[in-house]
This record gives C-alpha cells, structure tokens and sequence, in this order.
C-alpha cells in the first residue's frame, strides 16, 4: 500500500510542470479600417501547429476575443469583405497569458499605393528620384491560396507631439530675405485624429544692421486620408525691415501667404499633385501675386517614371541637406522681391518641365527637359552700399542685397546619374544645358547693370558625393558645381532632382551628439556655401567702392539643434 501511495505522487509530481505548461491564454483586441472606424463581423483566426484553427468574429465595436489558446507561437490572420486579409505573425503565448493584438486592415486599393517622388530628407540618406516603395504594405500567399498583408508589430511610443529648436549664426549669401547674421528657427508638430497633422513653423533673424528682427511664422494643417488623398493648407506671416538710410526709412516689408494644395494616387499608376499660393505684399506698396503650381507622375513600370512639371516659383535648395532641422529659413518662405527707381517688383517665375527617370539595381537615371521665363529676376550681390539709391534693395542683416536684373527665358535639358557606391556613401553626376544671365560688360555701374545683361547659353556640371560615417553617425554632403564661363544666375534654376547642388565649391555636415554626453537629442551643424570665393562679378558703385553680383557669396554658418 506504502509503495502503490509513493508511485502515485511520484506521478503527480511529474504531471503537475506538464499541466501548469498546459494551461491556456488569450488573445483580443480591436479590427479597424486605416481611418480608425470598427470592423464588425471580420473573422479572427488563429493559425499554429499547436492547435486546430482558432476562429471567431468582432462585435459591432470590432472587439474579438480568443479564450483557450495553448502556449506557443501562431500566426493571427483576420479578414472582412473589401478588405485584404491581414496577418500579424509570431505571437507568443505564454500559460495564462492574455494578449491584446489590435489589427488595421487595409483594401487592395491602399496596399497599392506609393510614397511620395520627393520630399524632406529621411534617416537614410539614399535618396532615389524614383519613388520609394519602402513605405508600401508587404504580400504574402497564404498556404490556402489567399493573399494576405503582412505587417510588422505597431510601432509603440510614436509621439503625437514632435519639436526642434535651431540656432545659427555666421555669414549670410542670398540677398534681400536671406539668412540672417543670427537667427534662431522652431518646429512643432502634432498629430490629430490618426490621419491630420498641425504644424508650427518659425524663424527669428536678428543681425547689427537690423533694428527689427526679421520674422517669419508658418502654420499648416494637412490631412493623410485614405486611397491617396493629402489636402493640405499654409498660413505664412512674414516681416522684414530695411535700413533707414537709402531714402528708404520705415520701409518695411510685411508679406501675406495663403497656400493650399492636394495630393491624389490613382491605384499604382498616376499620382497628381496640385495647388496654389496666393502672396499680398506691403512694401513702399501693395503687390499682389498668385502662384500655382502642379505635378503629374505617370509610372511606366515599378522602377520608371514619367513626369511632367509646372512651378511658378524658385524651389528652396534646402530639402537634400535635410534641413528639416533648420525650419522655415527665410529664404524658403519668399517673397524674392527688388527694388529700380524706388519701385518694387516681385520676381515672377514659369518653369515647365518633363522627364524621365528610371531605376536599375543601385543606379538612378533621369534626362529632363525644360523651359524657364522669369520676370523681374531678383539677382545676389554684396558690397558697400554707402552711396546707393533707389536701384537697390539691401539686407540689414546679411550685409548683401539684391538687384533687379532683366527679364529672360531660355529652354534647356538636364541628365542625372546616382550610384550606391557603399552603403553610407552616394555619388551622383549632374550635366545641364540652358540659357543663364551673363553681364557682357564688367566693371561698369551698378546703375547701368542692367542694360547690358542678356541671356548665354551655358553648361554646368556638378559632382556631388554624400554619406554618413558609421561610429560618429555624422552625415555630410560635398559638391561642387561647375559653369563654363561667366553667369549671374544658375544654369537649371530650378533643378529639384537629385543632382541638385548649390554653385561652386560647397560642405554641410550634421554631427548628433552623444545623448550620454547632453541630455535630449542634440546636433551641430555646419553650412559651407562657395568656399573658394568664385563666380564674382565686379562693378561699380557711385561712391567709386567695387561691388559684386554673384549667384551664391561665400558663406560660413553653423550652429545647434535640439530635437524633442
């Protein structure tokens, strides 16, 4: 009797490990579409060697619930009518564990969709003139023959609120409007209703000359609905003071923007992109002006894309440098104004443009064609302005000012070649051909400038390598672009490719500092802009003193970010 009782706990005791491993868990949580509405009656199964299929539907809230699901690791597929089915895969389950597993489906129209040709810099520096397709939904076949979406797990800890706050300070090279002496810039944005987004855009520019600080604050609203839509619309404050010398006392600027725009993706084929700015400008005067603007992509093939452009006006040249965390300059925030017989005008600008751009392995492609007319080109130059007046507009903040040059319209054509040479290293080659101001005579009066500018046909090659070096994770880009012979504007003025690159000699580096070393995430930044100095073009002022009208002046800025 002793030894049948000590046989019997003897087994008691190995089954008790096997039924505690046994005993079961659960999995529930919320199916809902991509704007966030439940999913009733989408059927939730549970797929695993470890069972029999698992099967239930949601409620009208579009909560499920799985009891007695064994420990192991299965594969959650949930599908409804006119959506793909979904999959989250390697769900662990432990003995009385219970597990909510939220789920968004997605409808075949959406899993279609692709990202945008271009945009603000990301974390990867491999940037395609294509459009990306990391951004799109994964299919897979499932064993019984369904196509199904396979997703990662939902990302935790995304913030709704996002900010940066940027410092910079040193010598500014774009004329009126441009870069201040200091300035320091802020962004804020935050999410609302899953699918909008509210942002807070500012700078504040101060220098010696300035009596004002320069200011520009820009809010916009944008909402990402699904199948493709992104209407979009920008409020921009802007102010500006010139010196009260130049028979221009007081005389400064407040300018008005009001811009709207949409975004449409037509299955995997054609995206549009269309909008308008409408700009009210007070200075000396009122000047009104409309701005539209529009993209068509066509893709031919998954790694060929058509595209036909129209903008009227000069693109900020800011986007490859990701300055992203150097918001709203004041460059980019326009107008471009000048000023001939105490007159102001606003440099008007059409620029059409077709191209083709076409993908293979880590190589990128693209020849363009296009026409430019420009009205009232607002031209750089920098130099002493004691004894000027009423020709032109200077800058009490950046030292240079701007001039009014003549009116031009040219045709031209751009190739581009971009290679993966490394995995943190990029090259790319750009060759334009068009037509550029150029003054035929130099060293004569600044006054008389004008009469003597006519359109050339020039060609400009730039070299331009970027990259990240892996232990520092400092990223840098260096270019230099190249003019064969004298101009006082751009070649390809309106260049948004890959190629793009300031003129002449050019560095920026963006080093994050060790967040052991500062709390929060900091980073330096540097902008080195025609270092050598070149592209000078002399003439005269009325005092006699040499001045220069230049397409970028050698400028050294630098200074901190703070991302939160």
């Amino acid at each position: 009797m002793i030894r049948k009782l000590g046989f019997l706990m003897v087994a008691v005791s190995l089954a008790l490990p096997a039924w505690s491993a046994a005993r079961p868990g659960s999995i529930s949580g919320f199916v809902r579409n991509s704007t966030g509405v439940p999913q009733m009656g989408a059927a939730v199964e549970v797929l695993g060697s470890a069972l029999q299929t698992l099967k239930v539907f949601t409620d009208d809230k579009g909560f499920y619930s799985l009891a007695n699901v064994l420990p192991g690791t299965y594969t959650l597929k949930v599908s409804a009518p006119s959506f793909l089915p979904s999959l989250r895969e390697r769900i662990g389950i432990r003995p009385d564990s219970k597990l909510m597993v939220n789920v968004t489906l997605t409808t075949l129209f959406e899993a279609m969709q692709l990202g945008p040709l271009r945009g603000p810099a990301d974390d990867d520096d491999w940037k395609w003139t294509l459009r990306s397709v990391s951004n799109r939904p994964i299919l897979r076949v499932l064993p019984d023959g369904t196509t199904a979406v396979a997703r990662g797990v939902e990302p935790r800890g995304d913030r709704d609120l996002k900010g940066s706050l940027v410092f910079m300070a040193g010598s500014a090279s774009q004329g009126f409007g441009g870069d201040s002496d200091m300035s320091a810039g802020f962004s804020v944005e935050h999410s609302f209703f899953t699918t909008g987004e509210l942002s807070l855009n500012g700078n504040l520019g101060y220098g010696d000359g300035g009596m004002v600080p320069a200011a520009v604050i820009r809010t916009s609203y944008t909402n990402h609905l699904s199948h493709g839509f992104e209407p979009s619309i920008a409020l921009t404050l802007r102010r500006l003071n010139s010196p009260d010398n130049n028979n221009l006392r007081n005389g400064s600027m407040e300018a008005l923007s009001l811009s709207t725009s949409d975004r449409m993706v037509l299955g995997n084929v054609l995206e549009l992109k269309f909008g308008s700015e409408l700009q009210t400008i007070q200075f000396l005067q009122r000047v009104n002006t409309f701005k539209p603007f529009a993209t068509v992509d066509l893709h031919l093939t998954p790694n060929t894309v058509l595209e036909y452009q129209y903008v009227s006006s000069v693109p900020a040249a800011n986007l490859d440098k990701g300055f992203d965390s150097v918001p709203s300059d004041l460059l980019g925030a326009g107008p471009r104004m000048s000023i001939t017989g105490f007159t102001p005008a606003v440099e008007r600008a059409h620029h059409q443009e077709i191209s083709l751009s076409r993908r293979v392995g880590k190589t990128n492609m693209q020849v363009a064609f296009y026409s430019d007319r420009i009205t009232d080109p607002a031209l750089a130059g920098l130099g002493d302005l004691s004894a000027e007046s009423g020709e032109v507009l200077p800058d009490s903040y950046s030292g240079t000012f701007s001039y009014q040059g003549n009116d031009f319209s040219t045709h031209g054509m751009r190739v581009v070649l971009q290679r993966k040479l490394l995995s943190d290293l990029t090259a790319t080659l750009d060759y334009a051909y068009g037509g550029a101001l150029d003054l035929a005579r130099p060293d004569v009066e600044l006054q008389d400038a004008r009469e003597w500018m006519h359109t050339e046909g020039r060609q400009s090659v730039a070299a331009k390598f970027s990259g990240t070096v892996p232990s520092a994770k400092t990223r840098w880009i260096a270019s230099y672009r190249w003019t064969n012979g004298q101009a006082l504007t751009p070649v390809d003025l309106f260049n948004t490719s890959a190629g793009q690159s300031d003129p002449y000699f050019n560095l920026f580096f963006r080093q994050p500092i060790p967040a052991n070393f500062l709390a929060g995430h900091m980073e330096v930044l540097m902008d080195l802009r025609n270092l050598l100095a070149q592209g000078y073009v002399p003439v005269m002022g009325r005092d006699g003193h040499t001045l220069y009208l230049v397409q970028s002046a050698r400028s050294v800025r630098g200074g901190v970010a703070f991302n939160f």
